[in-house]
């Protein structure tokens, strides 16, 4: 059972504090919107620096309106050029609305995935996976078809966690699995320790911190490049863990993901 790891790139403009969420999003960005923030790119090239240190394939699952920024589409081409064969991007959405807070919203779930699939392929080229990552992990049922039809195959927004069970659209994780069974989408959950979330925030959060960095710790070899499609069999079992590029700028970027060496 190898690890896929995988990286969010939300910026702090893209917080649910700020943006994407019906109750959450209480306090406007007051910084700017069209570049990106200092811990962002100390975290990006904080994370160049740990690919040079180990062999594993990541995928990069991208918030596209980066792309329409001024510097991410630099930054991005310049880390595929420099590990063609280990970085591969996904989608993280356009924005980073939150998608089942909202309620069902088919029509604009599919003009997202269309306008987002678009630009990524763009920059991406052969990088680029049908792969899809909901923001802030606000998956449900009713977006498994939608996923279909637009042509991804993969999903890995669900934290089967019952601390965030409500981020299942109040349908429950076991739902949204299913329905993605029913569309033909493999869903990779992520990685759970006593039924407690350990990958992104629950990585720094204490006591969840604790158990995260321990189950970090224990994850099998990350999957080396030849080793990425599996991911698209459902008849493999692969563990799944994720950061964010704002994690590697911590401890004034000097962190890195508590994997074994």
């Amino acid at each position: 059972m190898p690890t896929w790891m995988t990286l969010d790139t939300d910026d702090f403009r893209h917080l649910p504090t700020h943006q994407g969420h019906p109750t959450r999003s209480k306090k406007p960005f007051d910084g700017p919107t069209t570049r990106l923030s200092r811990p962002f790119l100390d975290g990006w090239s904080r994370f160049l620096e740990w690919m040079e240190g180990h062999d594993g394939a990541v995928t990069v699952f991208v918030i596209s309106d980066l792309l329409e920024d001024e510097e991410f589409p630099e930054l991005l081409r310049g880390a595929l050029e420099r590990f063609p064969h280990r970085l591969t991007v996904g989608c993280h959405g356009h924005t980073h609305r939150s998608w089942s807070a909202w309620g069902e919203d088919v029509d604009g779930f599919q003009a997202m995935l269309e306008r987002s699939t678009a630009v990524l392929k763009m920059h991406a080229g052969e990088a680029f996976r049908p792969y899809f990552r909901a923001p802030n992990g606000y998956i449900a049922p009713w977006m498994a078809p939608v996923l279909a039809d637009a042509g991804y195959v993969v999903d890995s927004s669900v934290n089967p966690s019952w601390l965030v069970r409500s981020k299942s659209g109040g349908k429950g994780w076991r739902a949204v699995e299913n329905a993605m069974s029913k569309a033909g989408v493999v869903e990779r959950p992520w990685l759970t320790k006593l039924s407690l979330p350990v990958n992104g925030p629950a990585l720094f959060q204490f006591p969840l911190s604790m158990v995260a960095r321990r189950a970090w710790r224990r994850v099998p070899p990350l999957l080396e490049p030849e080793q990425l499609s599996m991911v698209e069999r459902d008849d493999e079992s692969i563990t799944t863990v994720y950061c964010h590029v704002l994690d590697f700028a911590r401890h004034q970027a000097s962190w890195v993901p508590p994997l074994r060496a």
